[in-house]
């Protein structure tokens, strides 16, 4: 409560009746440095996304359907917690009778954002050129410096010069002058290099401004540009301070300059305007980005079966050992990141893993802790969703485990999500296919008995890079069309507070079988839980579906397994009928 209350009399003193804090940094990705995570300092939340609201005398939290849980039990109360869209800042705002002035950091907040925010025009924003969580955080470690690194042809599948004629078109054709490239995945994709700028993504900070003409230049931080990457380049790209970049951004006049609506800042924007056209619209890199080309398919492939080998020999010592053994929630999953190491192929984690048990498993973003930390013991599900990053690519998988003897509900529930699953997977794709259109399809089993859930269905996953991307994405509001080479995820699920969760998540790629006609292929290659199955509530053709992917997950799996897991693997891959 304390900083909460040194946040309210900056308010005074800036004569303003709240103050919006963002989970996002100036980058504006999803992973948060801890000494970035303002938020988390000023809250306690510590999920991915979400948004607080500070007046005098109430304090809001705003999250999506993931969240709301998890946002309860980390805020202690303090304050309401608001689920999105139900519930916005702008619902909230609205109440009041008077005008009401809102602070915000103007370097943290994108315009979009913040014309959702004030669409009552009761509501006005005001920029404040510091931000007032770090006045108030006297504690601040810093970062170390980690330096960038060019990844090799065989990884990628194609050179940045490639890349960067792809865009000069775009550029052209567009009659744009200058591309501000602001998201951090971008640039690492753009120029085929990656870093340590993200607890749990390669990435590489900074800014580039790209000039129609093919001119590159890479505001960053210059301790991360090492000799040997400047020389890779060949001169092709210039290298400048980040600190430099809003000078160039205010010598340039009079030109056409394209802008990320997603990641470029209230403060950037309102410099670039000053003097010049703004062009507003996604970066073309999004796209570009999410089609994989051949080599990445094929690599990613390789990523999948790694992680498959170490999946399964987890599950199996988890199956095996759970009722001779202490096994928690933590240790599980030190034993999992055990078995990943195994492989020498293996870098680290894509996001923190969620190793959930009972009614741990009903908070869809759960992260274990010594507080919560559960034994696995009794008749319950354990729910693991975990990702790993090699060169050869990104993985995310989920797999909902039966822990002794699991109810006929919990089976029913479970099936039910797998009918879903299956749904996902075997759609009929054309050229004109949606993700809105297969989210819908994913739901029917569930809705048909009066449940749902509050996530989409699936996400796009890059390629050693951010394990969550666009455009495509499998939710309700999601209108992209899904396209070959794209890899996303297919992860329904069932909750169910205080009781247990349920998710079964495979990653998926589209890909082409004709002019008119794509399918989706199976990615990851671990095998779904048959103690959870109730057979009865199958068709013929999802049992068919099932036994055609046990067959391959077998075979893969197979020659990396000693004497023990084959038997283990044999049974768990054994038809059902």
């Amino acid at each position: 409560m304390n900083k909460i209350n040194q946040i309210k009399k900056f308010l005074t003193k800036e004569k303003c009746d709240g103050y919006i804090i963002p989970k996002n940094d100036e980058y504006f990705g999803e992973n948060v440095a801890d000494n970035k995570d303002r938020l988390k300092y000023i809250s306690g939340f510590t999920g991915s996304s979400g948004l607080s609201l500070i007046l005098k005398n109430k304090f809001y939290l705003f999250v999506d359907g993931r969240y709301t849980l998890q946002a309860k039990k980390e805020t202690n109360k303090i304050f309401k917690i608001c689920t999105i869209p139900k519930v916005n800042v702008s619902n909230v705002l609205k109440k009041f009778k008077d005008k009401i002035t809102i602070g915000f950091d103007p370097r943290i907040f994108t315009t979009k954002t913040l014309k959702n925010i004030s669409k009552n025009k009761k509501i006005y924003l005001k920029p404040i050129n510091y931000n007032l969580v770090d006045l108030i955080w006297k504690n601040k470690f810093k970062n170390k410096i980690s330096r960038f690194y060019v990844l090799d042809e065989k990884y990628h599948g194609e050179s940045f010069l490639l890349k960067i004629n792809k865009l000069n078109k775009y550029l052209k054709s567009n009659n744009i002058d200058y591309m501000s490239i602001t998201a951090t995945e971008n640039i690492a994709w753009l120029l085929n290099i990656r870093g340590s700028d993200s607890s749990s993504s390669p990435l590489t900070n900074g800014k580039i401004l790209f000039k129609k003409n093919g001119k590159i230049i890479f505001f960053t931080n210059l301790n991360k540009i090492t000799t040997q990457l400047r020389k890779s380049f060949k001169k092709k790209i210039l290298f400048i301070k980040e600190e430099y970049f809003i000078n160039y951004l205010t010598k340039i006049s009079k030109s056409n300059i394209q802008i990320d609506e997603k990641t470029c800042s209230f403060y950037y924007e309102m410099n670039i305007k000053a003097s010049n056209k703004i062009i507003k619209s996604k970066d073309p890199i999004y796209l570009l980005k999410a089609i994989k080309n051949k080599t990445e398919i094929n690599n990613t492939k390789i990523a999948h079966l790694y992680d498959g080998i170490s999946i399964t020999k987890f599950i199996f010592w988890l199956k095996d050992n759970y009722k001779n053994i202490k096994i928690t929630e933590l240790s599980a999953q030190n034993k999992l990141e055990y078995f990943k190491k195994l492989q020498k192929e293996y870098l680290y984690p894509s996001f923190k893993t969620i190793s959930a048990f009972a009614e741990n498993g009903a908070i869809v973003h759960y992260r274990s802790n010594k507080i919560t930390n559960k034994k696995l013991r009794g008749n319950n599900f354990y729910l693991l969703d975990t990702g790993s990053h090699y060169l050869y690519g990104t993985t995310d998988m989920t797999r909902t485990v039966a822990i002794g003897r699991v109810s006929d509900l919990m089976k029913k529930m479970f099936t039910t999500v797998l009918k879903s699953h299956i749904a996902v997977s075997t759609y009929k794709l054309n050229i004109n296919t949606t993700g809105h259109d297969i989210d819908k399809a994913a739901r029917f089993s569930l809705i048909k008995i009066g449940e749902n859930y509050s996530h989409g269905t699936g996400h796009g996953v890059g390629y050693f890079l951010n394990v969550h991307e666009g455009p495509q994405s499998l939710s309700p509001l999601n209108t992209h069309r899904i396209l070959p080479g794209m890899v996303m995820s297919n992860e329904p699920g069932y909750y169910k507070e205080n009781n247990f969760g349920i998710r079964i998540e495979n990653l998926i790629y589209c890909e082409k079988i004709n002019k008119k006609k794509f399918e989706f292929i199976n990615l990851t290659v671990v095998p779904i839980d048959k103690d959870c199955i109730d057979v009865k509530l199958l068709n013929k053709k999802e049992i068919s579906w099932i036994n055609k992917y046990h067959l391959k997950i077998f075979y893969l799996l197979k020659p990396f397994m000693n004497n023990t897991e084959v038997k283990m693997l044999a049974n768990a891959c054994s038809a059902i009928s």
